[in-house]
């Protein structure tokens, strides 16, 4: 099933679940992404920072214009070069 429009929560699973009186896992199952839209989001945002890096930016640079961690800017373009992404 998955959400319809996901949108990044500032409540845990748990802390929800509690609240419903529900599991945590029915309220992930509820909650989540569906897999395909994860996997084509997860895709541009490699695609995104091999672009920026070949514009010559640097990984602070290209965090700051993605508004993600330099560490984050790091796996994306490790996982690009796994993944074989070119701009």
């Amino acid at each position: 099933m998955g959400a319809e429009n996901p949108v990044r929560r500032n409540r845990t699973a748990r802390e929800v679940a509690e609240r419903l009186g529900a599991s945590p896992r029915t309220i992930r199952r509820i909650m989540a992404e569906p897999r395909d839209q994860f996997l084509a989001r997860a895709a541009e945002n490699r695609r995104r920072a091999v672009e920026l890096r070949e514009q010559g930016l640097k990984y602070r640079e290209i965090a700051e214009e993605m508004g993600v961690t330099t560490g984050t800017v790091g796996k994306l373009l490790h996982d690009a070069r796994k993944y074989s992404v070119s701009s």
